[in-house]
C-alpha cells in the first residue's frame, strides 16, 4: 500500500487532538463491512493512526451485509462505530437499526466502483456480456418454455463464440455488497430478456459458482493459479494486480476509471459508510477519523486512495456529501426507498 508523508496534514490532523479519557470501555474506534471497500478504508485507518494521537482503528472485512447486521444489533461499545458498503443501507436494515435503537445515523459516500469478472493474464481477452454471465450462473435457466437445472459447464457451451473453457465462478458470499450488485446488475437486468422469472438472482450452488468468502486477495491468487477461473470481485483488487490478472470487457466495454465513473461501464456502483451518531463522543476520535476520510486528499479528483483503485467522486458531489456528513445530517427511510 502507498505511504504519504504529508508533514501539514499530519501536524493539522494532530492539533487540537487532546489526550483521551482513560476511563473509557473501549478507546479504538470499531470498523466492519465491505470487502469491497475494506483496502480503501484500511489506508485511511493506517494514516489515522500514524498522524493522531488516537489509538489506530479496528477495522474487519465482514461484507456489506454482515457490517449492516452488526452496525445495527444497538448501541454500546460492544457495536461497531461504523460499517463500510459496497452498496446502500437497504429499507430493511435501516428498520432493524431503528428497532435496536440506532436511530441517528449519518450516511457517507466516497466514490465509485465497478464489479470486475477478471482471469490469468495467461489467457486470451474474454468479452462477455451480461447475459452470457446470467446463463453461466444461474440456478436454472429457461428451455422450451420451462425452467431447467443449469446444464451449461462450459462457455462454448452457452454461446461458440465464447473459450472451450470449463465454467468456474469464483465470487462473494450472499453476506457481500459485491454479490447483491452483482445480483441486481447482471443478473436482474437480463433476466427478463433471456426468458427468466422477473427479478430472478437465484445462483447455482452445483460447484460451478464458487462462494470465495470476504477476502478478495484470495480470490485473486486463485485466479493467478487456475487458468479457467474467473473472479469477481471490485476494480480496486484489479489496479492492485494487473501484473496476473486481466478484466473481461462486459457489454463491450472495458472497466477503466473513466467508464466507470461516467457510468458506461454497466456494472458500476457507489461506495458508502455509515457512522454511529450516539458514539460518537463517546468512543473517542471518530469525528477525527471520518473527516480524514471524506478530505478531497483522500477521497478527491487527485486524492490518494485514486492510486489505489477508487474512482473519484466529481467536486460537486463530494463537496455535497461532504457537507452532509460534516453536519452529520441524519439518513432518513425514505432517503433509501426508490
Amino acid at each position: 500500500m502507498t505511504t504519504w508523508k504529508t508533514t501539514a496534514l499530519a501536524v493539522a490532523a494532530a492539533v487540537g487532538m487532546t489526550s483521551v479519557a482513560v476511563a473509557q470501555e473501549r478507546e479504538q474506534i470499531r470498523i466492519v463491512g465491505s470487502s469491497t471497500v475494506y483496502p480503501f478504508a484500511s489506508y485511511v485507518v493506517e494514516e489515522f493512526g500514524a498522524t493522531t494521537n488516537y489509538p489506530t482503528p479496528v477495522i474487519e472485512s465482514t461484507g456489506s451485509g454482515g457490517g449492516m447486521r452488526l452496525f445495527c444489533e444497538g448501541v454500546g461499545v460492544s457495536t461497531p462505530d461504523i460499517t463500510n458498503a459496497s452498496r446502500r443501507m437497504k429499507p430493511s436494515e435501516f428498520d432493524r437499526c431503528m428497532e435496536n435503537g440506532v436511530t441517528d445515523i449519518t450516511e457517507a459516500t466516497i466514490g465509485y466502483d465497478g464489479i470486475v469478472l477478471a482471469q490469468s493474464n495467461d489467457n486470451d481477452p474474454l468479452e462477455l456480456t451480461r447475459e452470457q454471465i446470467m446463463l453461466a450462473v444461474a440456478a436454472q435457466v429457461p428451455q422450451n418454455g420451462e425452467m431447467v437445472d443449469n446444464p451449461y459447464t462450459n462457455w462454448s457451451e452457452i454461446d461458440s463464440s465464447l473459450p472451450d473453457r470449463e465454467i468456474e465462478v469464483l465470487g462473494p458470499p450472499t453476506t457481500s455488497g459485491t454479490r447483491d450488485a452483482f445480483e441486481e446488475m447482471v443478473m436482474e437486468e437480463s433476466a427478463e430478456g433471456l426468458g427468466f422469472p422477473e427479478e430472478y438472482t437465484e445462483i447455482r450452488a452445483d460447484g460451478v459458482y464458487v462462494d470465495s468468502g470476504e477476502n478478495d486477495n484470495l480470490i485473486v491468487q486463485r485466479i493467478n493459479e487456475n487458468e479457467d477461473a474467473i473472479g469477481v470481485f471490485g476494480y480496486g483488487f484489479l489496479v492492485e494486480n494487473t501484473d496476473i490478472i486481466q478484466a473481461a470487457t462486459i457489454d463491450g466495454v472495458e472497466p477503466t476509471p473513466e467508464t466507470i465513473g461516467s457510468g458506461e461501464y454497466p456494472v458500476a456502483r457507489s461506495l458508502w459508510f455509515y457512522i454511529k451518531e450516539a458514539h460518537e463522543g463517546v468512543i473517542p476520535g471518530i469525528d477525527e477519523y471520518v473527516s480524514l476520510f471524506m478530505d478531497p486528499i483522500m477521497i478527491g479528483q487527485d486524492g490518494l486512495l485514486k492510486d489505489e483503485g477508487l474512482i473519484p467522486l466529481p467536486s460537486d458531489a463530494l463537496a455535497e456529501w461532504s457537507d452532509r456528513v460534516e453536519n452529520r445530517v441524519n439518513l432518513q427511510r425514505s432517503d433509501l426507498e426508490g
